[in-house]
């Protein structure tokens, strides 16, 4: 396979030498631009720059020199900043100045948060003692243990032209093709997130997806990546450099994944990162190994507030032949393991964290089941479509990645036209401490009930299918808002611009816990109409299992019927008794214009505004008369002029 080439969208790269005073910084600078040394140097120099064709990757480089002087600290550390990758010179004569380098040098770049390879370099070798010979590797490997960020290291002598070139080349590889992203040099393997990307180019090019790269494969992918067909002598030769070290790297239909990953470790071991550089920049990914964002579309993403996005039908069937084709015993329980190897070609598991991580229902063997698995696809895409494209992508979405979603109608219009073509819906759940809302969540994604209280701290989502009357399935996603997280949520105009509708938990027991739940609502009802967000609400009774307070039917009664919603829905967890709570939650939310609660504010407002349209109906009656009048008039001053 052949070397790399320039790098797509690296237009130069910027060298930053700092190191003591009296190092040779300069010396180095001049002797590698003008390849001979200077008798006199100045004490800064100007910025150096490298023709492209200095180096085979034909990118060019400038080199910015520094000085140490503590008056000059302010412009070295904005240089240090600026730079793609910085060369740290010690004095081989001067072992003061290597010590340098640990104690001040690079926990100096660590505090100025300059995060480049470091290449450290050591100057004027022909001066160094021969008394005083050591290994470079014995003497830098304490150092390069403790300081990750440094690349390589190297000895040089610029009076007698030894490895002066070499100083700037490993500098500019550094940048060009990092080893850091790749491999790991203590336990001499790919790292993982190099293994996701090349697994996934892997399966990209294995056409007949038959787990092997036939000789036709190879040499396509060859021809893509280095623009230069494989002979048939060179094929044979690849399989079996890989086959003499790694039988199961080759069978008979060609070279295995296997086989591929150990390709391109040996040639990272054997110093050639720049083929496994151009390959993964050939297939669009970034020195964070990750897809580059020009590959996103983005765009297709922007929406309104009250807009939110939804998986294509198109995206929901390819989704579901993902699924099939990695629940390998077809028992409809995709496996934890499952689920990573679904993901393996992904930078990592995006369901691995909140708010994705137990979000979903789980079979009884702690899998996901097919409406569980979409479900959390469904709850990604709503939350963070560029995400949920992104993954698309890595996991294979062969169509055009904007086919994969689409942007709901403005709520604000569902409401005016009454009706919406959502199929999901998210929905708030608000109440005081101890109502039930956790349990309420956890009785969603099909949990066993629990007398153990524990606080929610922090918002928490959960989505399931919920199956309406004739068949029809729409998603519906949960989020509980704890009751000290309320103020915050409303202090933003927009917070309810993504709520589809709003419940409202307390205990039927307990009065207080009422009281508070009817606060909650008249706020949440207030902000929406201030905001022009307002949202269908329903009221939950919960642990109807328990005696309800004295005044529990009054107060419901004039509640719902003062702010013209629906009566408390009783369930109670402990009974497993909910009322098909979940299928009513959509029912009340698809017709967006109905249970919507009115605050007594707002129908003020509202009574104020029909007083004010009636005025001005009156004042726009008056005026056509008036005009009318004086068009009248107008006729019968021309007819009687005209008659004299």
């Amino acid at each position: 396979m052949a070397k790399s080439s320039n790098p797509e969208g690296k237009p130069g790269v910027r060298i930053v030498v700092a190191g003591d005073r009296g190092t040779g910084k300069s010396s180095l600078i001049v002797t590698a631009a003008a390849e001979t040394f200077p008798t006199n140097v100045l004490r800064l120099l100007p910025p150096t720059r490298l023709p492209e064709d200095f180096y085979p990757d034909r990118v060019p480089i400038t080199i910015i020199d520094t000085s140490a002087n503590p008056e000059d600290r302010g412009k070295l550390a904005e240089e240090l900043k600026r730079a793609d990758a910085l060369v740290l010179t010690y004095a081989c004569d001067q072992p003061e100045t290597l010590n340098r380098l640990s104690t001040y040098w690079l926990p100096e770049l660590r505090q100025l948060e300059v995060k480049v390879p470091v290449i450290v370099v050591g100057c004027k070798l022909d001066l160094r003692d021969d008394q005083q010979q050591v290994s470079l590797e014995q003497v830098m490997s304490p150092i390069m243990q403790q300081f990750r960020e440094i690349e390589t290291c190297i000895e040089c002598s610029a009076y007698k032209h030894i490895q002066i070139p070499e100083v700037f080349y490993y500098a500019q590889k550094a940048v060009l093709h990092p080893t850091g992203p790749l491999f790991d040099q203590e336990s001499q393997t790919l790292k993982p997130r190099c293994v996701r990307a090349l697994k996934r180019i892997f399966i990209l090019c294995d056409h007949d997806r038959d787990g092997a790269l036939s000789d036709a494969e190879l040499n396509d992918f060859q021809v893509k990546c280095f623009n230069a067909p494989l002979q048939p002598s060179e094929v044979v030769g690849v399989k079996r450099v890989v086959q003499d070290k790694m039988v199961e790297g080759v069978n008979e239909r060609g070279l295995t994944l296997t086989g591929f990953l150990f390709l391109h470790a040996l040639f990272i071991e054997k110093g050639r990162l720049g083929t496994t550089w151009t390959v993964l920049r050939k297939f669009g990914y970034n020195n964070d190994i990750k897809l580059s964002d020009d590959l996103i579309p983005h765009s297709s993403v922007k929406r309104a507030p009250d807009q939110s996005v939804e998986l294509t039908n198109e995206a929901i069937e390819y989704l579901r032949g993902i699924y099939e084709l990695f629940d390998g015993d077809l028992d409809n329980n995709l496996r934890p393991v499952e689920v990573e190897d679904v993901f393996s070609t992904a930078p990592n598991s995006p369901w691995n964290d909140v708010p994705y991580k137990d979000a979903a229902e789980k079979t009884a063997l702690g899998g996901l089941s097919l409406d569980a698995f979409l479900s959390e696809w469904a709850l990604m895409t709503l939350l963070d479509p560029a995400r949920s494209l992104e993954n698309l992508i890595y996991i294979g979405y062969p169509g055009d990645p904007s086919s994969a979603i689409r942007v709901t109608k403005r709520r604000r219009l569902d409401r005016k036209k009454q009706q919406s073509e959502r199929n999901v819906f998210q929905c708030f759940v608000f109440g005081p401490a101890k109502s039930g809302k956790s349990v309420l969540i956890n009785s969603f994604l099909g949990r066993p009930y629990s007398d153990m209280y524990s606080p929610t701290v922090d918002d928490r989502y959960a989505v399931n299918v919920v199956e309406l009357p004739g068949g029809i399935k729409k998603t519906l996603v949960l989020r509980e808002i704890p009751e000290d997280g309320v103020a915050k949520l409303l202090s933003s105009k927009d917070s309810l611009a993504v709520c589809d509708i709003a419940v409202f938990v307390h205990d039927s027991s307990d009065e207080s816990s009422w009281k508070r739940a009817t606060e909650l609502l008249v706020d949440v009802a207030g902000h929406g109409e201030d905001t022009g967000y307002e949202v269908p609400c329903l009221i939950v009774a919960a642990k109807d299992d328990l005696d309800p307070f004295p005044t529990a039917i009054q107060d419901s009664t004039r509640v719902s019927q003062d702010m013209g919603i629906e009566a408390p829905i009783p369930i109670s967890s402990k009974l497993s008794d909910f009322n098909n709570i979940f299928r009513r939650i959509v029912n009340a939310a698809e017709p967006p214009h109905l249970s919507i609660p009115e605050t007594e504010a707002g129908r003020s407002r509202k009574q104020y505004h029909r007083l004010i349209n009636r005025s001005l109906m009156f004042v726009s009656v008056g005026a056509a008369v008036a005009i009318v009048g004086l068009a009248a008039y107008r006729v019968y001053a021309a007819r009687k002029n005209a008659s004299n």
